[in-house]
């Protein structure tokens, strides 16, 4: 299947497999130099120690953002071609609370885990259990649940089209916002975090 940059002639379609392997790779090898692929790290940002997963999240947001809007600008990507997820949203809000207390109990989300068990930790293997066990449990009482699963469609929405605001419009406020967050977060940090670290690591063990 051909992808937004592949069909403007940036690249043909093994050439993209290649490409994609390759920013997995490096996406994997820096999350684990960055620490995340350690429990104790990611679960930091729970008790104010460390915000660097907040940090890191919202530059990825804002450059993913600013990156699409040039490429689609500049007629280097086929923004029509872009999968959005419907949206579902009594659903979405209740899974979304769901990968939270996930992640505040086995201080992993599906991504980081990949990483510190390819990195040898033990406890990420157990949490990949657990995240199969759930998948597992899902399919099987799908039928249970399917009408709430399905319940609150509002179609592919988008930011934008769900304010009425222009792309560009949203892209600034969200610039805003991650810097208005990276102040919060480095407040909270000076807060919790500078006379106490040995903490993060006793708290954020499993």
């Amino acid at each position: 299947m051909n992808g937004p940059i592949s069909v403007n002639g940036g690249f043909n379609q093994e050439v993209g497999f290649v490409v994609a392997f390759i920013v997995g790779g490096l996406f994997g090898f820096f999350l684990e130099r960055a620490g995340f692929g350690s429990a104790k790290k990611l679960t930091a940002v729970f008790y104010g120690k460390d915000m660097a997963v907040l940090k890191v999240m919202f530059t990825a947001i804002v450059v993913a953002m600013i990156g699409l809007q040039y490429l689609g600008v500049f007629g280097r990507l086929d923004m029509s071609l872009l999968t959005i997820p419907p949206t579902f949203l009594g659903p979405q809000i209740v899974g979304g609370l769901l990968f939270g207390v996930g992640f505040v109990m086995g201080g992993y989300c599906p991504g980081t885990a990949v990483v510190a068990a390819g990195s040898g930790r033990k406890d990420a293997l157990w949490f990949i259990g657990g995240v199969l066990a759930g998948i597992a449990l899902w399919v099987v009482g799908y039928p249970s649940y399917a009408g709430f699963y399905k319940s609150g469609s509002m179609g592919e929405l988008t930011i934008p089209e769900w304010l009425g605001k222009s792309p560009g419009v949203v892209a600034f406020f969200v610039i805003l916002m991650a810097l208005g967050a990276f102040w919060v977060a480095t407040k909270v940090e000076q807060k919790f975090g500078s006379n106490d670290e040995g903490s993060i690591e006793s708290k954020g063990s499993l």
